[in-house]
C-alpha cells in the first residue's frame, strides 16, 4: 500500500534490481495506478512495458541497419519525448547518458515519472545513476550530479530474485538529501526472510523500519492521502518483529 500511495502522490520512482528480479513487472504494476487522464510517454528498448492508460504513447529504440545507419538510441527517445508535452515519463531501462535527461525531466515538472535500472541495492542504484551521467560526457562536479539526483528521485524500490526463484521487493527507500557530498537515504520498508517451508520455498515478510513520517508525508497530504499513508505505516509497523 505504501508503494500505491507513492504512485498516487506522483513521486519520482526508480525501480532497481538484477536480471530477472521483476523490475519491469513492478513498473507495470505501479503504472496502473497513474491517473488515466495523464499523458504518459514510455521509452523502452522493446514493448515490454504494457501500460493500460489510454494516453500512453510508447516509443521504442531502434538498432542500426546493416549499413550502420538509422539507429535511434534511448537518449534520443528521452530527449524527443520531452517535446511531446508529457505529464510524466516512464523509461523501461536506464543504461547510459539518458539518465541525465530523465533526471532533468523529473526535476522540471514531470512529477510521477519512473524508470528502471540494474543495481543490487538502493545505494548502488544511486552510484550507478551518478556513473552513467559521468560516462555520458557531462562535465559536472560530483556534488552537482548528486544534487541533481537528490532533487529528482524520491523513492527507490529494490527488487530481487531470491535463491528459491521467487521475486520480492526487498527495500522501499527514500532519498532524503545531501549531507556534505554524501546522499542520505532512509529505508521505509525491508523484507526479512524468516524461514523455509518443506518444499524449499523461502518464507518472509515486509516490515516497517519504524519511520513514522516519511519525507513525502507533505506530498501525500497535498494529494489528500495522509490518512491512508498513516494507516499503511501503522499496518507495516504491526507486521514487524
Amino acid at each position: 500500500r505504501i508503494l500505491e500511495i507513492a504512485a498516487r502522490a506522483r513521486l519520482n520512482v526508480i525501480v532497481s534490481g538484477g536480471t530477472g528480479s521483476g523490475k519491469t513487472t513492478m513498473l507495470n504494476a505501479l503504472s496502473r495506478l497513474i491517473d488515466p487522464t495523464e499523458r504518459i510517454v514510455t521509452c523502452a528498448d522493446a514493448a515490454d512495458l504494457q501500460l493500460q492508460q489510454p494516453q500512453d504513447i510508447p516509443l521504442e529504440t531502434r538498432p542500426a541497419n546493416l549499413e550502420g545507419s538509422g539507429r535511434v538510441s534511448m537518449t534520443n527517445r528521452v530527449k524527443n519525448c520531452l517535446r511531446m508535452r508529457p505529464d510524466l515519463i516512464n523509461v523501461g531501462e536506464v543504461r547510459g547518458s539518458e539518465a541525465f535527461d530523465l533526471l532533468q525531466a523529473m526535476n522540471t515538472g514531470h512529477d510521477g515519472s519512473m524508470g528502471t535500472l540494474h543495481a543490487n541495492s538502493p545505494r548502488e542504484a544511486l552510484s550507478r545513476l551518478e556513473s552513467m551521467i559521468t560516462m555520458g560526457g557531462f562535465a559536472l562536479p560530483p556534488k552537482t550530479i548528486r544534487e541533481i539526483i537528490v532533487g529528482s528521485v524520491d523513492v527507490i524500490v529494490q527488487a530481487a530474485r531470491l535463491r528459491d526463484g521467487s521475486r520480492r521487493i526487498t527495500h522501499v527507500t527514500e532519498v532524503m538529501g545531501l549531507e556534505g557530498e554524501t546522499i542520505i537515504t532512509q529505508d521505509i520498508l525491508l523484507y526479512d526472510i524468516t524461514g523455509e517451508d518443506q518444499n524449499g520455498k523461502l518464507i518472509g515478510r515486509h516490515r516497517s523500519t519504524g519511520v513514522g513520517r516519511p519525507r513525502f508525508w507533505e506530498r501525500a497530504r497535498y494529494y489528500g492521502l495522509e490518512k491512508e499513508l498513516a494507516q499503511a505505516l501503522d499496518e507495516a509497523e504491526g507486521s514487524g518483529p
